[in-house]
């Protein structure tokens, strides 16, 4: 008997067959097509609520896969440095626009990034923030754009009938009010973290052009400038005085969440946008606990805030995977990615189309006081030998009494000088 039907199936049974060969080509083209993109960064900056967003979505869109190099805070610049000289350098580099950047030959290293689409996508500060000095674009700014300053627990201050202060002399009766009282005043990290002092010599530095100019012509240097040694002073007095309280030289980056979010300080240097992605949001307080006024550390009478630092992404342009970290930024600048990325997160805008993000009440609080006295991010990204790390390794000789405040100032400028010479700037 004639099967009329049996064709039409022999010849649907081969069009299977032949579609799943291309379908099983294509899958394994994709296999073997899929790369692992390396992306070397501080491993809390890697943590960040909106970095494992992005590198998820990325690898849920593309098969390619992420692989983070972290490295601890306190030891990036130091070891990144060395792998970088051993020839270790990852597809991606995560690197703040500051004085350490000169460390990593940005020109042997990585790639311009002047020509890409996405350029037009960054708002003008942004933009700004991430060009050399001869206005090549060294790498795609992804980060929060916060406001730095000295955070305080309002509803501590409330409880005691205190309120945020104005002056310097006001900010060391408040701490002492706050000893009195039975609490730790100023949660100070005092292992291995240095950015409160890069906020305490901003203004010296914004505020005096040409001082910046003599101390990076090598004309002057620490111990030239009052303020250093007024800051140092007020420091070491203050850890004295138990205002930082008895573990401050245990506390690391990993021991702030723990400190405020349980009320074991009162203060803390940081940013609006920390409050939002490390502090815990099941702590005995909260996000909404905090308010914001000028950070105090002597250098200046009515206090100072620091505009945004920004992680650069940065293209190794002698890797492997040119073209796949190419997209992977691409992917990064896109609206609908970096949105789901900076979704309630509290920072200024980076990307032109950025709507998700929001403004932190602590910030808005502080708006006019933030008018009056924010300056631009100064000492870590112009003063030439600046290293964090550097001042972190001097503040921790004076705070264990290995040298006093005359010698941790000579600390601080061998260091400084020591890697001016080293990165070949003239004068030194």
């Amino acid at each position: 008997m004639k099967k009329p039907w049996l064709p039409i199936l022999i010849a649907l049974g081969v069009a299977a067959v032949l579609l799943a060969g291309i379908f099983g080509l294509m899958k394994n083209k994709s296999d073997a097509g899929a790369v692992t993109i390396t992306v070397m960064g501080r491993k809390s900056d890697l943590a960040k609520s909106y970095m494992t967003s992005i590198f998820q979505q990325y690898e849920a869109a593309t098969g390619n896969k992420i692989q983070p190099v972290p490295i601890e805070d306190s030891e990036f610049e130091a070891t990144a440095a060395e792998r970088f000289a051993a020839g270790d350098v990852p597809d991606i580099f995560m690197h703040f626009h500051n004085a350490d950047l000169d460390r990593f030959d940005i020109g042997g290293n990585f790639l311009y990034l002047n020509d890409q689409e996405w350029v037009k996508e960054l708002t003008d500060s942004t933009l700004q923030y991430c060009l050399d000095g001869e206005g090549n674009l060294m790498g795609l700014p992804y980060w929060e754009n916060s406001v730095s300053g000295c955070y305080y627990n309002k509803t501590i201050f409330d409880s005691l009938g205190l309120k945020p202060a104005t002056t310097q002399s006001e900010f060391d009766v408040l701490c002492q009010a706050l000893k009195d009282a039975g609490y730790v005043p100023i949660c100070w990290p005092g292992d291995g973290c240095s950015w409160m002092v890069q906020f305490a010599l901003d203004p010296v530095f914004a505020d005096n052009p040409e001082l910046l100019r003599k101390i990076n012509h090598n004309e002057i240097t620490y111990g030239d400038i009052p303020e250093v040694t007024d800051m140092l002073q007020w420091i070491e007095s203050a850890a004295d005085k138990g205002w930082f309280g008895p573990d401050y030289l245990k506390w690391g980056i990993d021991d702030v969440n723990p400190v405020m979010s349980s009320g074991g300080a009162v203060m803390t240097f940081m940013w609006d946008t920390w409050f939002y992605t490390d502090l815990a949001k099941d702590g005995k307080y909260t996000v909404d606990d905090f308010g914001l006024m000028p950070v105090f550390l002597n250098t200046v009478e009515n206090g100072t805030y620091e505009g945004g630092n920004l992680n650069m992404m940065m293209v190794n342009k002698n890797g492997e995977h040119i073209d796949a970290c190419l997209d992977f930024l691409s992917f990064c600048a896109k609206e609908e990615n970096y949105n789901v990325a900076f979704d309630g997160i509290s920072t200024l805008n980076c990307f032109r189309g950025q709507t998700t993000n929001i403004q932190s009440p602590m910030v808005l609080d502080a708006a006019k006081s933030i008018e009056e006295n924010l300056r631009a991010s100064t000492s870590a990204s112009k003063v030439l030998g600046f290293s964090g790390d550097d001042v972190a390794v001097a503040l921790e000789s004076l705070f264990r009494n290995r040298v006093d405040i005359a010698g941790c100032i000579e600390l601080m400028d061998e260091y400084r000088i020591a890697a001016a010479r080293k990165q070949g700037v003239e004068g030194f």
